[in-house]
C-alpha cells in the first residue's frame, strides 16, 4: 500500500524526528511504499496569498475562496501545492505527524491544510440541494482513504482525561480529525498519542516504538473513529443539524461519533 506521512517538526533530531523515521523503516520493512512531506525540511510557505493562482492579475483584488477554484480549475496551482494534492491522490493511507502546541497543529501543518485543500479539491465539492449538501464529512475528493494523527504532548496523560484541566484530547483533536480528515472524506482511525515527551528515556522509547509499530501494522484493518456521514439521513438538510432521534438530548462533539 502507498502511505503519506506529513510531518511538522522543525528539529530532525526530535523525538518526533526519531519516531517518524522508526515510522518509515517499519512501513516500508512491511512492503508499503512511503512518502514523507518534512514541511520544515521543504520550507513550505504557510500563507494562502494571490501567488497560489499563477493567473491572477497584478493588483488585482484577491478573494481566497474564488481564487483557489480558478486556480484549481484551470491547472494554475503554483508546483508547490499541485505536487502536495498529487501525493494525496497517490497515497492509501496518510498519516500527520506533529507536536501539540498551543492545542492545535503547528502553523506549518495547518498552512499546508490551508493551501494544499483548494476549492474543488478537498471542498465545495458534489451537488448542493435540499437532499445533498455537498459531498463532504464522509464523503469527497479524498473517500475511501485512511487518515491517522500521530501527536505528541507534554502534558500528562491524565492533563487530557474526561476531567482533566487541559480537556479531553479526543475534544481538542475533535476539529482535525473530524473536520480536517472525515471531511473530504477519508477513514480516521483513533489517534496514536505519546505524552510527558519530557519524560522520555530508552525503556519508555522502546515502549511507545512498541506501540507505534503495532498501530502501523494494522493501518489497513483498524476500525475507523465512527464519525456520522452527513448525507446519511442523520442530519436535517439544509440546517445541518442532527436529528433528535440520534443522541437525544446531548449536544457537543461527542454526539457526531455513532455509537454501536
Amino acid at each position: 500500500m502507498k502511505i503519506l506521512i506529513v510531518y511538522a517538526h522543525p528539529e530532525p533530531r526530535s523525538l518526533n524526528g526519531a519516531l517518524k523515521n522508526f515510522s518509515v523503516q517499519r512501513l516500508e520493512a512491511a512492503g508499503h511504499q512511503v512518502q514523507v512531506s518534512d514541511l520544515y525540511a521543504m520550507q513550505w510557505k504557510p500563507s494562502v496569498d494571490a501567488e497560489d493562482n499563477l493567473d491572477h492579475l497584478p493588483g488585482a483584488r484577491f478573494e481566497p475562496s474564488l481564487s483557489s477554484k480558478q486556480a484549481f480549475e484551470n491547472a494554475k496551482q503554483s508546483a508547490d501545492i499541485a505536487g502536495e494534492q498529487e501525493k494525496l491522490r497517490w497515497a492509501d493511507a496518510v498519516i500527520l505527524q506533529f507536536p501539540l502546541w498551543w492545542f492545535s497543529m503547528p502553523a506549518i501543518l495547518k498552512g499546508w491544510i490551508d493551501r494544499v485543500y483548494a476549492y474543488g479539491f478537498a471542498y465545495g465539492v458534489g451537488e448542493h440541494s435540499d437532499t445533498h449538501w455537498g459531498d463532504r464529512y464522509g464523503e469527497g475528493t479524498l473517500a475511501g482513504k485512511r487518515a491517522m494523527l500521530v501527536v505528541t504532548a507534554g502534558g500528562w496523560e491524565s492533563h487530557y482525561g474526561p476531567r482533566g484541566v487541559n480537556g479531553p484530547i479526543d475534544d481538542l483533536l475533535f476539529p482535525i480529525q473530524h473536520g480536517i480528515l472525515f471531511y473530504p472524506g477519508f477513514d480516521v482511525l483513533p489517534p496514536f498519542v505519546v505524552y510527558r515527551t519530557s519524560r522520555m528515556d530508552e525503556d519508555r522509547y522502546a515502549t511507545v516504538c512498541h506501540r507505534l509499530g503495532e498501530r502501523l501494522d494494522t493501518l489497513f484493518n483498524t476500525a475507523p473513529i465512527a464519525f456520522r456521514p452527513q448525507n446519511a439521513g442523520a442530519y436535517d438538510i439544509p440546517s445541518l443539524t442532527l436529528r433528535e432521534q440520534f443522541a437525544p438530548g446531548e449536544s457537543g462533539f461527542k454526539v457526531h461519533v455513532a455509537r454501536s
